[in-house]
């Protein structure tokens, strides 16, 4: 009987354990109100962060300018951040997975004071461009992932990651607004003098607020894989099941549109016969309309649905987008396709995320964070060339054609394909 007891005493101590364990997450080093608390502060970090880049990112074209800069030089400027993001991007996720993600968003709050201090002092171009160096370590958003990665449970982390697209939405409609009212009134530099006192901040509030441990004890030491950068390490974390697969979808679902949003300057000037305010209000309205899909949508979805359903989900009405794009013909036709563009766009990228983080071991989900974050500096980098052509050659319509037949094979692959998604992660 005495046995018996113990035996029953054992298991209910293991079931209240393996409870307890879901609660508090990765984090189990925390207690719940605590972890909600540090969720929180990531999400206030990550909009300051947005924020104040969106300020500077406004301006930008016009200090350019006036320091001489032309288009092609500009483009050159651009594909320099675009390329020191996407190498910046893997090794930023390593040093997160070796040092801790408190460690990483001080890294990040500290090189973008840094980056807004050389903006402040460039009174010439070779200037301007040295103050891109800086941005390799500016990962502000995957710095706030990995702190959310970390503090979740894999049932809770597609909700969470989802309400950062809350912080992005935030940033564009604050940081364009701000960006355009201080530089018209009170001079080309002072956002970039806002942004550098608002990223010191960001930096002690990093510093104060997050934890030095957000993992348990037993994950931190990484001896086995101690480089910051290597291409070994990449492939390794692709051969996990399910990696490359949703990782590739990751990639080409959304590639047609980057080639699109990048050429957007020049396409609603010349197709849709935008000013530069008019082009303001429409990004204001993708801020809002990003904050509500993330927001009112995507948690509640990811809470019903399989990761599976909303990835196929997704896709398939970025192929719709793609067939809108290539039929419209007026801005309204676009503020029209913006809404299930902004859904899958958000929903395409919440979800791959969540189950990129949870196929690779908790010891590399900074790694594979800094993976996802070098997408869009990949297309930055050579979006501008493919989409010139494009447009050029094929005008407006052929972005859409283009995101229609990517799309529509990519959710043929999705259906045909047995994908293992939602494993937990292997230690």
């Amino acid at each position: 009987v005495s046995t018996m007891k113990a035996k029953t005493i054992s298991e209910g101590e293991e079931e209240a354990s393996g409870m307890r364990n879901e609660t508090l997450g990765e984090s189990g080093c925390l207690g719940e109100v605590k972890r909600r608390k540090v969720i929180h502060v990531a999400y206030v970090i990550a909009a300051l962060d947005l924020t104040f880049l969106f300020m500077q990112m406004g301006v930008m074209p016009y200090l350019a300018k006036s320091l001489g800069l032309d288009s092609v030089g500009f483009g050159y400027l651009q594909t320099t951040f675009g390329v020191l993001q996407l190498v910046g991007g893997y090794i930023f996720g390593r040093f997160a997975d070796q040092f801790g993600a408190r460690a990483a968003l001080i890294l990040s709050c500290a090189s973008e004071s840094v980056f807004f201090l050389l903006i402040s002092l460039s009174t010439s171009i070779p200037l301007l461009f040295l103050s891109r160096l800086p941005t390799v370590f500016m990962h502000g958003m995957p710095g706030a992932q990995k702190v959310i990665t970390d503090m979740t449970t894999p049932s809770q982390r597609a909700g969470a990651l989802g309400k950062l697209g809350l912080c992005f939405g935030v940033g564009i409609i604050a940081g364009s607004a701000l960006g355009g009212v201080l530089s018209t009134k009170f001079g080309i530099f002072v956002p970039t003098y806002v942004g550098l006192v608002g990223s010191l901040i960001n930096t002690l509030i990093a510093m104060v607020w997050i934890p030095s441990q957000t993992r348990p004890k037993s994950d931190h030491p990484v001896t086995e894989h101690s480089n910051l950068f290597s291409i070994r390490e990449i492939l390794r974390l692709m051969k996990f099941p399910g990696v490359m697969e949703v990782f590739i979808v990751k990639v080409f679902a959304g590639l047609p549109i980057g080639l699109f949003m990048i050429m957007f300057s020049i396409i609603s000037m010349d197709f849709f016969g935008l000013e530069a305010v008019e082009s303001g209000y429409l990004m204001s309205y993708f801020g809002v309309l990003q904050m509500v899909v993330q927001g009112l949508v995507v948690g509640k979805l990811a809470s019903r649905c399989t990761e599976m359903t909303l990835l196929r989900l997704s896709v398939f009405v970025f192929a719709g987008v793609g067939l809108g794009m290539a039929l419209m013909r007026t801005v309204w036709h676009y503020c029209i396709i913006a809404v299930p563009l902004v859904f899958a766009f958000s929903m395409l990228a919440t979800i791959t995320d969540s189950i990129l983080t949870k196929a690779v071991p908790s010891s590399d989900t900074g790694a594979m964070l800094g993976i996802c974050a070098s997408v869009q500096p990949l297309t930055r980098t050579v979006g501008p060339t493919i989409g010139g052509v494009l447009y050029k050659q094929f005008g407006v319509s052929s972005f859409g054609y283009l995101q229609l037949m990517v799309n529509l094979g990519l959710f043929v692959y999705l259906l045909k394909s047995k994908i293992p998604v939602g494993e937990t992660k292997s230690q």
